[in-house]
């Protein structure tokens, strides 16, 4: 008689058999696994703050967990790249350098493209980490770390497909990736150079990246006559003009603080100085904030613009929220 042919999982018992398999990994990474897991941190940290950079491989599904494992370990400061075990021995093993560290995964520990390249991988390379489901495997033996990425069962009702398997493997090389990013102390302000572009970039852009500077930041003495406020307000296009002596910022002139002056004093308006009608206390940032932050704050106070000055009050520059919208912020 012909086997039966499985009972139908839902997609909803397929989905929790992964949450499973990513609940007995955390226990495992809480518990025995933890030695291993510290010492490939130390692995990858050590290799990544000197030269080295890692090298992962694998084959199959493994292999494309492979590439974005090698993707977040690059985006969080710890140069990878992804390695082709096929291609790897048609000449793309010269990519390994004395001072790399490899990081295989094999759900088995018994690819055989894989292992094909343990004798130069241990010769070449500073150390190999493997990613298996069995630690009894030749992949694993031959490692200096060996994390186990086992699951009671795949999320396929022919309990074969590589789901589980490959899930459990992608959420321990994040784990792995910024585990080694906090070790060496990975800043916001180092992802942002990593990722100028996209949503992310923007978000992370700094102040001193988008303000006016040098000879587009208007500028006028306390002393200036109100004709020549309007003239440099008019010719340097912000609606504004900064009140300097000496490059020190000693307050700020708007288009509103113009109307006021003029309902204030109407026709004997432009008998007045810069220094009569400025605002002293504007609102300043500095340099090295976020835009997002820059933006909160104009938001906050309900103005169109900010004041970039140093420690000193030296000004540095002008941020306008038209400067902001190309980020897609507003």
């Amino acid at each position: 008689m012909a086997n039966a042919s499985p009972d139908p999982l839902t997609p909803a018992a397929l989905v929790r058999i992964e949450a499973a398999a990513l609940t007995a990994l955390a226990a495992r990474l809480d518990g025995p696994m933890q030695p291993a897991f510290t010492r490939a941190v130390d692995l990858v940290a050590a290799c990544t703050t000197g030269r080295g950079r890692i090298l992962l491989t694998g084959m199959g599904k493994s292999g494309i967990i492979a590439r974005k494992i090698a993707a977040t370990l690059s985006s969080t400061g710890s140069p990878a790249h992804f390695l082709h075990p096929a291609e790897a021995i048609h000449g793309d093993l010269g990519a390994l350098l004395p001072g790399d560290l490899v990081l295989a995964l094999s759900a088995s520990g018994e690819t055989e493209e894989v292992l094909r390249l343990l004798p130069i991988l241990k010769r070449k390379g500073d150390a190999l980490i493997s990613f298996t489901s069995n630690l009894a495997s030749t992949l694993a033996t031959a490692s200096e770390v060996a994390l186990d990425c086992s699951v009671q069962r795949e999320a396929c009702a022919l309990n074969l497909a590589p789901t589980a398997s490959t899930t459990t493997m992608l959420a321990l090389g994040d784990a792995l990736a910024i585990a080694v990013s906090l070790r060496k102390g990975f800043r916001a302000e180092d992802f942002a150079e990593l990722h100028p572009g996209g949503k992310l970039g923007r978000q992370l852009a700094r102040v001193r990246d988008l303000m006016h500077t040098g000879e587009a930041i208007p500028v006028v003495s306390p002393e200036a006559a109100m004709i020549d406020v309007i003239y440099e307000m008019s010719r340097k296009k912000l609606g504004m003009t900064t009140v300097q002596q000496n490059g020190q910022l000693l307050g700020i002139l708007s288009d509103g603080d113009l109307r006021r002056l003029l309902e204030n004093y109407r026709g004997d308006a432009l008998q007045h100085t810069a220094r009569d009608a400025m605002n002293a206390s504007p609102v300043t940032l500095s340099a090295d904030e976020f835009a997002a932050r820059a933006l909160a704050l104009l938001e906050q106070r309900r103005i169109t613009f900010l004041v970039i000055t140093d420690a000193d009050r030296h000004v540095e520059g002008i941020l306008h929220l038209h400067d902001l919208w190309g980020l897609e912020m507003i």
